[in-house]
């Protein structure tokens, strides 16, 4: 009696080994690294590794490893202060055109690598590293779109033939000038019949017919929410950039989002990375005009002179035909007629329909792809520290057009395939719908982030003494078989982040901890059962099987129930509130095993099968 099938011996022995060897991967912590990428303006070669290496080596300051993981460069580290050194002399080493970032990496041994035994990733309150609150200039957003109307409603009414005298924008609104009402109603008409979203009102000033147009209420709204969604996408594609495992990118109110990125230390690499955000602009080149002519300061009303990466000016008209928001997909790749490098741009609906109509215009001439960059620039003046924001703007290719194009499309005339991957990282990555800004920045320092590990750790190894020293006095050797699932459902436990490769904050070392005392309310409902069975003059092999069978349904409902409230907290929770009902939900799992199957399997083999007087219980 009460003896298990072999399987479930194994399977009890299957889940320990492996419960063990991938949790190990937690035990061998971090290691100091220095990360180096390649850019748009500089590729890391062999050459770039090789100086670098001879140049640490002799400034005594060698790394303990170095690798190649996908296109950067790892340098390992022993220690903070040699991680430092290193740092300031890659950086002198490289300059400024390549990314040079401190962060960590996981220590763990290749034989776990190889099996595929990660450790678990630690936020920002665990690890270390920066956070930034970051605010998005909606006003910047709603005057983009509205100059957007601007150019479309001037090539609207000019393909019609709707005479107007002029049409500027006016802060949120645009003014259409005419010279009689029968014209401003018929254009009223055409651009109602275009943009059915617009509010058009006439508006009658001096003898001077003006069409006043506006976004309406609902596509202001819809237009703020897209902003705020797109800058989120293009932030979490830039942040991956940095290497960052688990980098937090939310939402916060309606206007900001914040970014977390545990692990780095340099937060004024971490901003290069989040200000190198920009926008992509497609225009026409204007080559009615002289370029020469432009450049005396006699540049035509309708066009702006812009200069490409190699300084070289070049004229180009002020009509954006489409955006880099408008790009929905794009790879990089070589023309299959002349084997030069290419981007092949996907667009969406709105965007196709734009490009569409200026190709079928326009196929022999050049169109250009703009690359626009706001940046601010933080200064100390009179004690006080002052922020001013400037454009930066550049023409990173300039194509010809070949022939009528619309939904997808390739831009040609690049000089590398490096460049042309570049761009189409840049495309697939997404332009800010609007300019953001950093409003606030915290660094969390490693030390800071190893005392809550060791606070956490310490609350956890208190808990777990204080439940072994009573399940120990009060049930005696089956106190100790309890114990001993206890240990292996914390083994369980972090085998199990390990494996989700989840992230660990410090509400979830609370879950871990809520779960350390929750774990042996099973094994105390069970040998409570096997009491009762006892007294009431059972024999002592009867006794351990009704406990176990008897006392099953009440551990299921008791679980379940704690459960779905741990479901019902991610489902509508955010950030630490998700952590902590992760570890909370997998740990009720983990018990439900260790303290129903595994101990069940230590109490067959020590007492299982044999005639007994009592049990130590």
């Amino acid at each position: 009696m009460n003896q298990y099938p072999l399987w479930k011996y194994l399977l009890v022995l299957v889940v320990l080994v492996g419960g063990t060897l991938y949790a190990l991967p937690n035990l061998y912590g971090d290691n100091p690294v220095v990360q180096i990428s390649g850019s748009d303006k500089a590729t890391l070669t062999a050459a770039n590794r090789e100086r670098i290496e001879k140049v640490l080596s002799g400034e005594k300051a060698a790394p303990i490893s170095s690798s190649m993981e996908g296109d950067s460069l790892i340098l390992r580290f022993k220690d903070t202060d040699t991680q430092l050194k290193a740092y300031g002399l890659v950086r002198d080493t490289l300059g400024y055109n390549y990314s040079v970032v401190m962060n960590l990496a996981p220590a763990t041994p290749e034989w776990l690598k190889n099996i595929n035994a990660l450790p678990m990733y630690l936020g920002l309150d665990l690890r270390g590293g920066v956070h930034f609150l970051i605010e998005v200039d909606m006003e910047t957003a709603l005057n983009s779109a509205v100059e957007r109307y601007v150019g479309d409603l001037r090539s609207l009414l000019r393909s019609d033939k709707i005479r107007y005298r002029t049409i500027k924008r006016t802060g949120q609104q645009i003014d259409i000038k005419f010279a009689k009402v029968e014209i401003r109603d018929q254009a009223r008409d055409r651009i109602h019949q275009e943009y059915r979203d617009l509010v058009l009102k006439g508006s009658d000033r001096d003898g001077v017919f003006y069409l006043v147009v506006k976004m309406g209420e609902q596509e202001q709204r819809e237009l703020k929410k897209f902003a705020l969604k797109q800058n989120i996408t293009t932030l979490r594609n830039r942040v991956n950039e940095l290497g960052v495992a688990e980098p937090v990118v939310q939402q916060q109110g309606d206007n900001r989002i914040v970014v977390q990125l545990p692990g780095i230390q340099d937060p004024a690499a971490a901003k290069g990375i989040l200000s190198a955000t920009a926008t992509l602009e497609y225009r026409m080149v204007d080559e009615k005009h002289d370029l020469q002519t432009a450049l005396q300061g006699r540049v035509p009303p309708a066009s702006k002179i812009y200069y490409e990466r190699n300084g070289q000016p070049i004229l180009l008209y002020k009509r954006v035909i489409v955006t880099g928001d408008q790009v929905v997909d794009a790879a990089s790749g070589f023309d299959s007629q002349t084997g030069s490098p290419m981007v092949s741009v996907t667009l969406d609906g709105k965007g196709a329909k734009k490009m569409g109509q200026n190709t079928r215009d326009n196929v022999g001439k050049r169109m250009a792809v703009v690359f626009i960059e706001r940046k601010t620039d933080t200064r100390r003046v009179d004690g006080e520290i002052k922020k001013t924001s400037r454009l930066v703007e550049e023409v990173i290719s300039v194509a010809v057009i070949r022939d009528s194009f619309s939904k997808r499309f390739q831009t040609t005339g690049l000089d590398s395939a490096d460049e042309s991957r570049n761009l189409a990282l840049l495309l697939r990555a997404g332009a800010l719908a609007a300019p953001v800004e950093i409003v606030e920045e915290r660094t969390v320092g490693p030390s800071l982030g190893q005392d809550n590990i060791d606070q956490g750790f310490r609350s956890v190894i208190i808990g777990f003494m204080l439940v072994l020293v009573f399940m120990f006095m009060y049930y005696r050797g089956f106190g100790m078989v309890a114990n001993l699932a206890l240990a292996l459902n914390l083994v369980i436990i972090v085998a199990v982040l390990s494996l989700l490769q989840a992230t660990l904050t410090l509400p979830g070392i609370a879950g871990i901890v809520l779960t350390v005392g929750m774990a042996v309310d099973a094994n105390v409902l069970i040998f409570e059962r096997i009491r009762e069975e006892l007294r009431s003059g059972n024999t002592p092999q009867a006794s351990i099987s009704a406990g176990y069978s008897k006392a099953f349904l009440t551990i299921a409902d008791a679980n379940v129930t704690t459960l779905i409230a741990a479901v019902v907290l991610f489902a509508f929770g955010t950030g630490s509130i998700k952590g902590f009902a992760i570890t909370l939900s997998i740990g009720i799992l983990t018990s439900m095993f260790t303290a129903i199957v595994g101990t069940r399997a230590v109490v067959n083999l020590a007492w299982g099968g044999r005639r007994l007087s009592k049990l130590s219980i």
